[in-house]
This record gives C-alpha cells, sequence and structure tokens, in this order.
C-alpha cells in the first residue's frame, strides 16, 4: 500500500486459481444463567444426547437476520426454549479453541461460542422441556467453603498437584508464565497466599493441565491418559462447558464486590438474612451475620419497607428492598466483603 492508502504500483496480482478450502464457522450462544434457590446457586442445564450423556449448558446458534445483536439473540432463544425473563446479561468470553466441539475426523463446522453470565429469578410455575436447574457446586465442588474447607481440596485435589507441580513441565508452559508451583500457590491460596473466591477459572484450568478432571481425558489430554481412572472431581459437562460455568461463577463473585448484581436474584422485598444466604451461596463463604449488616448499612443498597416477615418462627423480621438510587450516588454500589483468610 502507498502512503494515500491506494494499492502500489508493485502490489501482487490476486491469483485467478481455486481458493483453499476452508473450515466454516458457526457461530453460537453459550449462557450461563444463574438463579438461587433455597440458599443454593443454580445453574440452568440441558441434558446430554444419547452418545455424550453429560450436561450442558444452554446453547442456541446466532441468527444475524433475526437479531441485530448478539445480546437480542441471546435473549430471544432462551425466552423461547424456557420462557425465562433475564434480568442482568453480560458477555463473557468467547471460546473458539481448535476442537472444542469437534471429534477425530469431523469435517463440521468449527464452532466459535459467545459465553453469556445471564441472572434471573426462579418462576414458581418454571417448567422448560429438556432444561433443569441443578445446584452449580455439583460440577465444581472445591468451591463451595460454606460449611468450611471442603474435604476434597486436602485428601484428592492438593495431593495430586503437588505431585503434578514436582514434575518436568513441558516446555510450552515456560511460555505462558508463572511456573507450576507458583499456579498451585496462587490459584488454591498455599503457603500464607489466600484463597481469592474469584479464580474459579484458574483453578479448573489448573486441574485441567494436570490431567485431573474427565474432560481433560476426553480431549486426550496427556497428563490424564497417564493417569488412567481419574477422582471424581465434581460432574463433568460437555464439550469445555464446564470451563464456561467456572469462568461465569468467579465473573459473578467479582460483580458481587462492586455492582448490586445480587438484587437481580431478590424477590422486591426481603429479609437481610435472606439477602445474607443468597450472597453467601454465590460467594462460597460464610460471613459473619454482624459485620455483613454493619456492611449492608455502609453501602445504603438497601432501605425498609415497615413491614415484617412473621413466618421465622421467631421475632419478626424487618422487610427490607433495594434502593436503585444507590447506582447513581457513586460508581461502584456493591457489597465488599473481604477475601477468606
Amino acid at each position: 500500500m502507498s502512503s494515500t492508502g491506494a494499492p502500489s504500483s508493485r502490489a501482487k496480482a490476486p491469483s485467478t486459481g481455486p481458493l483453499p478450502a476452508r473450515t466454516p464457522i458457526e457461530i453460537g450462544l453459550n449462557a450461563a444463567i444463574v438463579t438461587v434457590e433455597a440458599e443454593r446457586p443454580l445453574i440452568l442445564v440441558v441434558p446430554g444426547d444419547a452418545i455424550e450423556r453429560r450436561d450442558a449448558l444452554p446453547f442456541g446458534p446466532f441468527d444475524p437476520l433475526a437479531h441485530r445483536t448478539l445480546e437480542i439473540g441471546l435473549r430471544a432463544w432462551v425466552s423461547e426454549q424456557t420462557a425465562l425473563k433475564l434480568g442482568y446479561v453480560e458477555q463473557l468470553y468467547t471460546f473458539g479453541d481448535r476442537g472444542r466441539h469437534a471429534m477425530p475426523g469431523d469435517t463440521g463446522p468449527h464452532v466459535v461460542s459467545v459465553g453469556y453470565l445471564a441472572l434471573t429469578r426462579l418462576p414458581e410455575d418454571f417448567h422448560a422441556q429438556a432444561a433443569r436447574f441443578e445446584d452449580w457446586y455439583a460440577y465444581l465442588p472445591w468451591e463451595d467453603w460454606r460449611d468450611g474447607r471442603p474435604a476434597v481440596l486436602d485428601e484428592v485435589i492438593l495431593p495430586a498437584l503437588e505431585c503434578w507441580a514436582a514434575e518436568p513441565a513441558h516446555p510450552s508452559e515456560a511460555q505462558r508464565g508463572p511456573d507450576r508451583r507458583t499456579r498451585l500457590l496462587i490459584s488454591f491460596g498455599l503457603d500464607g497466599a489466600r484463597w481469592d473466591d474469584e479464580r474459579v477459572l484458574e483453578r479448573y484450568e489448573l486441574l485441567y493441565s494436570a490431567g485431573l478432571l474427565a474432560e481433560a481425558l476426553s480431549d486426550g489430554r496427556e497428563a490424564a491418559l497417564r493417569r488412567g481412572n481419574l477422582p471424581p472431581l465434581g460432574r463433568p459437562m460437555r464439550f469445555d462447558h464446564r470451563r464456561i460455568l467456572a469462568t461465569a461463577i468467579g465473573r459473578l463473585r467479582g460483580k458481587l464486590k462492586y455492582r448490586p448484581v445480587v438484587f437481580e436474584l431478590m424477590p422486591p422485598t426481603f429479609t437481610l438474612t435472606e439477602l445474607q444466604r443468597t450472597v453467601e451461596a454465590l460467594a462460597g463463604t460464610h460471613l459473619h451475620k454482624q459485620n455483613f449488616r454493619r456492611l449492608v448499612e455502609q453501602t445504603a443498597l438497601v432501605e425498609p419497607t415497615g413491614g415484617y416477615h412473621t413466618s421465622t418462627g421467631g421475632r419478626p423480621a424487618r422487610l427490607f428492598r433495594f434502593r436503585r438510587e444507590a447506582v447513581l450516588e457513586r460508581p461502584s454500589p456493591g457489597l465488599r466483603f473481604g477475601p477468606r483468610g
């Protein structure tokens, strides 16, 4: 090109021969649709087929002729397939690794999937054909610290990862940043480091790299093939959907601290105990009652309605509602609870 942007006289003439064959690209939308019920964080899943029986996140194709934006397309097919009305929606990441949907010898389109995090309140009459809500800790059990440190960490995960970290690393790993040992310390909060509730994806990626997850075996990862029998570390999902779920959980946990997204999952009125239990369910940690109430008071995110909840079995509990004005009053109106020590 010349300095003016016009083609140079020395530019190579275009070839008139046949173009090389190219793999077609298909754009899909994966949705991590989250709700909370009875103090359980739930994720919407669809069952696998007769061959691949693992659960999957809902998936739909993007139709650029029918939908002006990706998000409009997402909301449309979720509404059509589940009758759910999504509240907060956020694009997570584009998942397009070669082979994420392909099988050996497959000549079909290469699937590039745009992942989304979506929040919704669960209707009482929810019923969707071939879709159901499941506790997300069924897929990532090491992330739930509400009843203390998960036993699976010390009994299975950390011993296996310590052995893996002591092995010689593949030369390609040196190009990706920290060594195995450093990744282990940071991701799982060892040797004085804190357990960071937001590092969900990093922990999943480390377990996958070490060949400890069923998805790594399905993908033919050498580390998993060498192990043979893998430990039952949560329920596997189709393709890379558990990776997408881990991405969504980490993103939502971070958002709780500087955006009032938790109120997308709350009813119009609620008690402070209900609010605390919802935050704990999503964050996977237990919060001190008085400290949490002091935090809520300082953030001014809620206001009393004047009503009371009388079916708690004890003293009537005051009812609150979300103060939407808080979003306009400061730039980061979230619940900044601290990390686990």
